[in-house]
């Protein structure tokens, strides 16, 4: 075999390409892009062994290892079109693996391809491959990925809205509850100082509210006039201005995030809906729509990739990890994790509490051994990804009896 360690950078990549035993073959510093892939191509032919030039193109490039601190853009996806195996290495591995070889913290990108090189030749069993996921997979990932950012961004802007609001008009806090709601933007919008706030009239506050499609209307529309027009402290008048001007900024982007995140929203229903596994997503008791796409995004699709269940649930972050030393063992969360499939398990586990009775079972009886709200759904969640597992591997649909009938058992015995 021919092992490659590949060290990216934005414009280049340093490779070094060495032999089963680690005698190095060559190394180069190649362009980013089509004419630095055709070289790394030439130059692997140029050290290939002899006894290869026999065997098919796709049996010798599945010969070649590759490691590489990414899993994304062309030139990874150009590496495993090739039919290299191409192993996509934590960085928190490489700077660990980096100590093997020497102490003195000397760093460099030719060492980096060196020990990623390495890695592959020595440790290649212990790292996963960049999963061979479907073309509809890796674009519904980006759609999935790019709506839930927006969403993240939404809440930063609307935590710097609301800490606006708390220095200089604290009344409107109390007067809407949700401040990316479509009533609450608008009348931030038409009035974001409390002095205008406090002369709009109830019909244009009314107005306001049936446009966001609100019940009660006319209490609704008292209750928040009659809070607005409330005497409060006030803010010098410059600072005043000064404040309504960031809120008015901030109510703009909220508003344009808000409309894009709808249409955001909608393709990846689309790309959802399209997917072969989506039956089988939907049928699991708390995933809608988005958060179904997310989760099969983050999981992908390659029937391979997930060797068992307890390798999906260490990929979402939902099973724990045990530290032992002698006598001493604890068992804690697992931090170091996919951040945007554990925000979603955890979502999912939350939503399944309505949708599942067995869920709602399992939770409780966490709950009365008195383990904390946010542990126990967690516990939920790794049960929930078990279950998910069981279902892509047999190609079935969610069933309530069969996903709890263990737990059930067990309870009654």
């Amino acid at each position: 075999m021919l092992f490659i360690g590949d060290d990216w950078a934005e414009d280049h990549h340093d490779i070094e390409i060495v032999d089963g035993q680690g005698r190095r073959l060559a190394r180069r510093r190649l362009p980013e892009g089509l004419d630095g892939v055709s070289r790394l191509h030439a130059l692997i032919a140029s050290v290939m062994p002899a006894e290869w030039k026999d065997l098919a193109p796709a049996d010798a490039a599945a010969r070649v290892k590759i490691g590489i601190e990414t899993d994304r853009g062309p030139w990874v996806v150009s590496l495993v079109a090739a039919g290299y195996e191409v192993f996509a290495i934590n960085p928190m591995s490489t700077a660990r693996y980096r100590q093997r070889h020497g102490t003195s913290g000397a760093k460099s990108d030719p060492g980096d391809a060196h020990v990623l090189a390495e890695i592959v030749r020595l440790d290649r069993a212990h790292h996963r491959p960049v999963a061979a996921d479907s073309t509809a997979s890796e674009a519904m990932k980006l759609i999935a990925r790019s709506h839930q950012t927006m969403i993240w961004d939404r809440t930063r802007h609307v935590l710097r809205l609301r800490s606006a609001l708390r220095e200089y008009f604290p009344a409107a806090l109390d007067a809407f509850d949700d401040l990316d709601a479509v009533d609450a933007l608008a009348l931030l919008e038409m009035a974001p100082d409390p002095e205008t706030a406090a002369r709009l009239s109830k019909a244009r506050i009314g107005a306001a509210l049936r446009q966001a499609n609100r019940r009660n209307v006319e209490a609704r529309a008292a209750e928040i006039r009659a809070v607005l027009q409330a005497p409060a402290l006030r803010q010098p008048a410059p600072v005043q201005k000064a404040f309504a001007a960031v809120t008015a900024s901030e109510v703009r982007v909220i508003v344009a995030l808000n409309t894009e995140i709808d249409a955001l929203g909608e393709v990846v229903a689309e790309h959802f809906g399209r997917h072969p596994d989506a039956k089988i997503y939907a049928s699991q008791p708390g995933l809608g729509v988005v958060l179904g796409a997310r989760i099969l995004a983050e999981f992908g699709d390659d029937r391979d990739r997930y060797t068992s269940a307890k390798a999906r649930k260490n990929y979402a972050g939902t099973s724990p990890i045990t530290r032992a030393s002698g006598i001493k063992k604890t068992v804690l969360a697992r931090h170091a994790r996919n951040d945007r499939l554990g925000d979603a398990v955890h979502q999912w586990a939350f939503g399944a509490l309505r949708g599942s009775p067995g869920a709602r079972a399992y939770y409780g009886a966490l709950r009365a051994r008195n383990i904390g709200h946010h542990a126990a759904l967690r516990q939920l969640a790794n049960r929930l990804v078990g279950v998910l597992h069981g279902c892509l591997k047999t190609r079935t649909v969610y069933n309530e009896d069969r996903a709890w009938a263990h737990h059930e058992n067990t309870a009654a015995a």
